[in-house]
């Protein structure tokens, strides 16, 4: 059941919580807070998407910015601190385009087969730009639909999907114990569907981020 009530930042687990990310490579902190500043800002045009043409547009012009980041990043318009935020960290880089490609594929997802999919591949690649496996990214992204989702039996669906999904052996997650977090609090997440236990996230966090497991 989601919580319509929370805001959106806490109803999936997040790179940038500083919890998580002290666990991430302080080298790739800075980039790691703009890509996941990306995803939030795709993740909420998708939750106020009343109609998918509406949505489209809106993801065509960051798709646009997506690719003026990477061939010509001095163009990027000025006064939007997110498109700042990644032209000091990923100028002449054109993977986050993925990103926007995953995040319309959502918002046209028909059915429950296709939210499936879409969420799972929405994971897949923003786990892959943070320096894991596509893999990893599976029931993170299930949790991720799940919370998009306005119907509580679609949300349900997915809530259940993730808790089925397998958890990847830690091995999956060498030199990345940041995305192991997020995998297994996503874990804890669906295997409460959905509803939300503080203080149990809060140690299961305290506990990888200390001995991994």
């Amino acid at each position: 059941m989601t919580a319509q009530a929370e805001p959106l930042e806490s109803r999936y687990p997040d790179l940038r919580d500083p919890r998580v990310m002290v666990a991430a490579p302080r080298a790739r902190r800075a980039a790691l807070a703009g890509l996941w500043a990306l995803a939030e800002r795709l993740t909420k045009l998708l939750r106020d998407a009343r109609e998918p043409m509406i949505g489209q547009i809106k993801l065509a012009w960051w798709r646009d910015m997506m690719a003026m980041l990477a061939s010509d990043p001095a163009a990027l318009p000025k006064g939007e601190p997110l498109l700042a935020e990644l032209q000091a960290t990923w100028a002449g880089k054109g993977e986050l385009a993925a990103l926007v490609d995953a995040a319309e594929a959502a918002l046209l997802a028909d059915g429950a087969p296709a939210r499936l999919d879409c969420a799972r591949v929405f994971g897949a690649e923003l786990f892959r730009l943070s320096g894991g496996a596509e893999a990893a990214g599976s029931r993170w992204g299930l949790v991720w639909g799940a919370v998009l989702q306005e119907e509580e039996s679609a949300a349900r669906d997915l809530f259940a999907a993730a808790c089925d999904e397998p958890a990847l052996p830690r091995a999956a997650f060498a030199g990345m114990r940041a995305l192991l977090m997020l995998d297994r609090w996503a874990g804890a997440i669906a295997a409460s569907a959905g509803e939300r236990h503080w203080r149990r996230e809060g140690l299961l966090l305290l506990r990888i981020g200390l001995i991994g497991r």
